[in-house]
């Protein structure tokens, strides 16, 4: 076996280990001082995995477009209010709805 072989089959096995030591700093430092975001290690798993499999390079691009989207009302985002606090119910058609007679005794 030559260095060429040598160093070809050995670079996976040495690029997961230095991710899982990495892996490991990275929890010890988020432990100590606190962070926020996506662990470095996390994107380097899902980049390593794209280059495998091609719906995870779809998935990653759907999930950094998501990202930047704002959210609407149908997806839980609160509706503006812009009359003042006074709300007008209103049917299926858009027609404003009238109250029930109230009941006779």
């Amino acid at each position: 076996m030559n260095t060429v072989e040598l160093v070809l089959s050995l670079s996976i096995p040495a690029a997961t280990a230095g991710m899982v030591a990495f892996g490991v700093y990275e929890l010890r430092r988020r432990k100590n001082r606190g962070g926020d975001g996506a662990p470095v290690t996390a994107t380097y798993v899902n980049e390593f995995t794209a280059i495998f499999y091609g719906t995870k390079r779809m998935e990653l691009d759907h999930r950094d477009s998501m990202s930047m989207m704002r959210d609407e009302d149908a997806q839980g985002g609160r509706p503006w209010d812009l009359s003042g606090g006074i709300t007008i119910d209103r049917g299926a058609l858009g027609r404003e709805r009238t109250p029930p007679p109230p009941p006779q005794p």
